[in-house]
Formats: structure tokens, sequence, C-alpha cells
């Protein structure tokens, strides 16, 4: 896999990326985010002190699901009513990327799908609970909407991400576990199926150290 690499275009610290499909990524150096055009990049803002998480999942830490290994490379961080998680972006030994959605100990797993066209995604304001969808031969429900603040963004992510404010979710299940998602955050909005994983199923490793840990 090859690893284009550049300079910041503020402080001039070199800049590798993990991913060759990279879009935006953070400057470890002097925290610019950094938007790539091929391989030129250009400062569009500065990220500021991510709030602390307790997540154990970092920048660097691998994993393996279903015998496909995977390293993190970017995160972005919400806030809601009820608390905060992380989406972490995920490139796979393949080459494809994906997510880990990591809230409260509650780790999910899921990937861009582009929905059939005889069944476009709703906008976000007549989006509902309760109403259902087929994709992929399964039955999906809307069971709650979630109204998110953007908190920041690390490392590498599949698109220009840094001007965000709020965003809408729509969160969908079927009857054996497998979810989904309706991003919102972009027009046109997006879709991720996915599904639920125990911790001990992500296999990771290079795992964030806390005070008191053996």
């Amino acid at each position: 896999m090859s690893a284009p690499a550049a300079n910041c275009p503020n402080c001039g610290a070199p800049v590798v990326f993990r991913w060759s499909s990279a879009v935006q990524t953070t400057c470890e150096f002097c925290h610019s985010i950094l938007v790539r055009t091929d391989v030129d990049l250009k400062k569009v803002g500065e990220v500021a002190d991510l709030p602390p998480d307790a997540s154990p999942i970092q920048i660097g830490s691998e994993g393996v699901y279903q015998n496909k290994s995977f390293v993190v490379i970017g995160r972005i961080m919400y806030a809601y009513e009820q608390g905060g998680w992380n989406e972490w972006h995920l490139i796979y030994n393949d080459g494809t990327s994906g997510w880990l959605s990591d809230a409260q100990l509650e780790y999910d797993l899921s990937w861009l799908t582009q929905p059939p066209v005889s069944q476009p995604l709703p906008a976000h304001d007549v989006v509902n609970r309760g109403k259902r969808f087929e994709w992929n031969g399964k039955i999906y429900e809307v069971t709650s909407i979630t109204k998110a603040h953007y908190q920041g963004v690390q490392g590498e992510l599949p698109f220009q991400y840094w001007d965000k404010a709020d965003a809408v979710f729509a969160d969908l299940r079927t009857t054996d576990g497998d979810f989904a998602t309706i991003d919102y955050s972009d027009s046109p909005p997006k879709l991720y199926l996915g599904r639920p994983a125990e911790f001990e199923e992500l296999h990771l490793k290079n795992l964030r150290q806390f005070e008191g840990w053996a």
C-alpha cells in the first residue's frame, strides 16, 4: 500500500498518509486541518483540543474482525444530550475503509453503502421512528433519531469534515441485530450498514494505557 507524503503548509512538518485515498488529515505537530488535492496540501483550519474521553482506542490501534485486519487512522467526535461518542475511521488490509462507532463501551462496525435508486433516503425532516427500509435483503426499522454536535476531528478521513456544527443521524435495526445509520451531516445523506461487535471480537492492540491499568 502506498503511503503518499507531503509537508504541512503551516509548519513544514512531514505529513505521511497511512491511506492513499485520504482526503483530509491533521498535522500532528501544529494541529492544522489539512485538505489534500493530489499531492498538495491546503490548510483549511485548526483543530481545537479534543475533549477528554475514556476510550481505550486511539490512532494507530490495530485489530482483526472476521479475519480482516485493520488499523485506526482517523476519528470524528460527537456529543449529544446523553453523552458523546467516537467514530473511528478504519483502513483494512485489502485497502477498503470503514467505521467503528465507540459509545459507552458499545461498539458497532459499519461501511458506506449505496442505497437502491428505487428507494432513495428520506429527508431528515420527514424520517420518523418505525419507518422501514429493505437493504441487501434485510428489513431495517428506524429506532431513534439523534441530534448531535460535532466536536472535532483527528487523523485521516475519506472526506472533508472540518467545518461542521450540528448533525442528525437516524439509526435503524433489523430483528436479528444488524444496524444501519443514515447520516444527514452532508447532502445528499449517506447510508452506512453494519453490525454490533463485542470488544473481544475486535482483537485490538496498541490501545491507550490509563493509570492503574496492569
